[in-house]
């Protein structure tokens, strides 16, 4: 498995799909028609897209941790 970061190629909106499918080898579409799919379901899918797009960091930029 490679490190979750978001990359600079491959990506949509905010390269989450991407940087998930990379980490788990699998497509980037695959990745996104799982992500659409389960916004059918009922819980926070769109807010954890976009907590994982603030948190991640973008491919090539120098690595900061939080701890």
């Amino acid at each position: 498995m490679t490190a979750l970061v978001r990359p600079a190629d491959g990506r949509m909106i905010g390269g989450v799909c991407a940087a998930l499918a990379r980490r788990f080898g699998t497509s980037a579409t695959t990745m996104r028609v799982i992500f659409v799919l389960s916004c059918l379901l009922p819980g926070p899918q769109f807010l954890l897209y976009i907590a994982l797009w603030v948190l991640l960091p973008k491919e090539g930029a120098k690595a900061k941790t939080a701890w």
